[in-house]
């Protein structure tokens, strides 16, 4: 991965509130176009690692790097080239959609020149996120999930180069989750835009994102994709069958080559096959109990 594919880049990040640590020697980095997950339980450093990449908390140590520049010393051109949608955020209700969208893109029109682009048009952002039947309706009338979706409008109205998404369904019913999830895999990922998206939902993570880092004990435990998470901390898959009536299971490393041999030995009589893989629930929930286990260990 050259500097030219990295939006993100963190080495050796270091959080500190006192006498406690918060993050510890934290490093990653994101790639252009991705969408990257940052999971972890309360208290891992989620929120805190995204506020010193966004530039709202200045950091105890290492090295970050947000579009070649130090967040620290971000000044609003550089701003402009981000895109945040918080978890909720106070704003006029007596505002309407297109007018409040209208607004906000003359603030980036401001910042536009030959290395970056004009905001979005209103009305065209409006109908990407689809919102257009309610582009006259005032924001405090929105629903949970229209809401939701003017928040991503406002986040992109900038036509940022990286978006920060920090547990953008909290609290939703499974429709309006659903619904996000499809504005995300859609309007907003055909942008091609990079996203950083934290979440508690393991479900969420496993479905949008191209990588996950999972914090725990003030570091990170694990990142790579979802599959490669369950295959390499977790392991073990296992297969289930039934042959002449009788019932089997077998716990491997290698469900597939096992269920072709299995077939190979036993062309007929075998039903009820299954084979449960590895899931990103249980990484992780292995993964933290580990650092939990370990910070547990070290404050004896």
């Amino acid at each position: 991965m050259t500097r030219h594919d990295t939006v993100v880049e963190v080495d050796g990040l270091r959080m500190s509130y006192g006498s406690t640590t918060v993050l510890a020697d934290v490093t990653f980095a994101i790639r252009r176009g991705e969408v990257l997950a940052l999971l972890g339980p309360n208290g891992a450093g989620k929120t805190t690692t995204v506020e010193v990449l966004e530039g709202f908390r200045i950091r105890s140590g290492g090295r970050v790097s947000v579009l070649g520049s130090d967040p620290e010393h971000g000044d609003q051109r550089w701003r402009a080239r981000l895109g945040v949608v918080l978890q909720s955020w106070r704003d006029h209700g007596n505002w309407r959609v297109r007018e409040l969208q209208a607004q906000l893109g003359a603030y980036y029109a401001a910042y536009a020149d030959e290395t970056h682009p004009r905001p979005w048009d209103t009305d065209e952002l409006i109908a990407a996120v689809g919102l257009t039947d309610r582009a006259g309706t005032r924001v405090d009338r929105l629903s949970g999930g229209q809401r939701r979706r003017l928040d991503v409008a406002v986040g992109l109205v900038g036509r940022p180069e990286l978006l920060f998404l920090d547990e953008p369904t909290a609290g939703f019913d499974p429709r309006a989750r659903r619904e996000f999830h499809d504005l995300l895999l859609g309007p907003v990922r055909d942008t091609g835009i990079t996203v950083l998206l934290t979440t508690h939902d393991l479900a969420e993570a496993e479905k949008l994102a191209d990588r996950i880092v999972i914090l725990g004990g003030g570091g990170i435990v694990a990142a790579g994709t979802a599959s490669e998470l369950a295959r390499d901390i977790v392991g073990r898959d296992l297969v289930r069958w039934r042959l002449d009536g009788r019932e089997f299971e077998q716990s491997t490393s290698a469900a597939t080559e096992f269920v072709r041999e299995l077939f190979a030995r036993h062309s007929a009589g075998i039903t009820d096959l299954e084979v449960r893989r590895g899931t990103l629930e249980d990484t992780y929930l292995t993964l933290v109990q580990r650092a939990e286990d370990t910070v547990a260990q070290e404050t004896k």
